[in-house]
């Protein structure tokens, strides 16, 4: 039931990786605060279409969702 959350977190954490951010390098870039950040990653927070937007935007790249049907 946690899947899609598990992923998003997933994949966050790994772009953040592979683009070599901190959470305080990706927060500024976002213009929120590396807590934000932090809470996310953790499963903490439950963030915004917007938030995510931003979220890739500051990684420089691409935001995709998938709705699967079952």
């Amino acid at each position: 039931r946690l899947q899609p959350e598990f992923s998003l977190i997933r994949a966050v954490i790994e772009a953040r990786f592979k683009k070599g951010l901190t959470h305080k390098n990706l927060a500024r870039k976002m213009g929120t605060k590396q807590s934000a950040i932090s809470r996310i990653e953790s499963g903490r927070a439950n963030p915004s279409l917007n938030f995510l937007t931003k979220l890739a935007q500051a990684m420089n790249t691409r935001l995709e969702i998938n709705f699967l049907s079952r």
